[in-house]
C-alpha cells in the first residue's frame, strides 16, 4: 500500500487540536467548560481564515469512572463534530486526533468517518485520520496484541479508501466482495496518521501509514 502525502515539499504547516469538544484537566482552560458549539464554530472559522493547516477533534469511546476527575467525560463525537465543522469551514483540512480504529470494523470507517457522504461533498479534499492503539477492559493477551490489531485496521482502512470492493484478508477483520460507498474525493486516497504513547503506536513498520505522530512512551508493553 503506497504512502500518501498531502504536505507540499519544503513546506513547514501547522494546525490545533480544536478546545472545547475535548475537556481533559490536562489542557482545558477555564473557560471551555462553560462554552459549546457557538464558541467551537468560532474558534474553527478563525483557524480557516488564518491560514491553519489542520482543525482536529479527539475521540475517546467511553472514559473509566477511575480517570473521570482527570480526563472528565466531555469528548464530542469524532464523527459528528468533523461532519458539522465540514459544513462551517472551507479551506482548513479535518483531522480526526485520534481515531480508535482498533474499537471499530474498518470497513465501516471509510464511509461513516470522513469520506461519507455529508462531509465527501462538503470538505472537498480536505479530510484525513489518526489513528493509535487504545487499552480497553479486554484479556491480557488480547491487549498486548493491539499493535498486530492497529497494523492490520490500518492497512484495512486504507484499502476500503482505495477500493469500492476491498480484499481484507484478516485475520481479524476478514472481508469480501463487501461494497463500500460514496468514494473519497481525494486520491488516491486520505492520507493516515499513525500517532500515540504506548510502545505498540511507536513501534511497528506501518506502509501505508502517511506520517508518524508519536509522543512519549507512557508504559512499557
Amino acid at each position: 500500500m503506497d504512502t500518501v502525502s498531502i504536505i507540499p515539499e519544503g513546506s513547514v504547516v501547522y494546525g490545533i487540536q480544536l478546545p472545547i469538544q475535548s475537556q481533559s484537566t490536562i489542557y482545558c482552560e477555564d473557560w471551555e467548560p462553560t462554552s459549546g458549539p457557538a464558541e467551537l464554530a468560532r474558534i474553527a472559522r478563525q483557524a480557516d481564515d488564518s491560514g491553519f493547516f489542520y482543525v482536529a477533534v479527539c475521540d475517546h469511546t467511553f472514559i473509566p469512572q477511575r480517570l473521570a476527575k482527570a480526563m472528565s467525560t466531555t469528548w464530542y463525537d469524532t464523527v459528528a463534530t468533523l461532519g458539522w465543522l465540514a459544513g462551517i469551514t472551507t479551506r482548513v483540512r479535518l483531522m480526526s486526533h485520534v481515531y480508535i480504529a482498533t474499537l471499530r470494523h474498518p470497513c465501516g470507517r471509510p464511509r461513516s468517518r470522513h469520506p461519507r457522504s455529508p462531509v465527501r461533498w462538503t470538505t472537498d479534499r480536505r479530510c484525513r485520520c489518526r489513528t493509535r492503539p487504545r487499552g480497553v477492559r479486554v484479556p491480557r493477551a488480547q491487549f498486548l496484541d493491539r499493535g498486530k490489531a492497529l497494523d492490520e485496521s490500518i492497512d484495512a482502512i486504507a484499502a476500503a479508501l482505495v477500493d469500492e470492493f476491498p480484499v481484507l484478508r484478516g485475520p481479524r477483520w476478514p472481508a469480501n466482495d463487501l461494497g463500500i460507498s460514496p468514494r473519497p474525493l481525494q486520491q488516491p486516497r486520505p492520507p493516515i496518521w499513525v500517532g500515540g504513547s504506548s510502545r505498540p503506536a511507536l513501534r511497528g513498520r506501518r506502509p501505508a501509514a502517511t506520517a508518524g505522530y508519536p509522543r512519549r512512551p507512557s508504559d512499557p508493553s
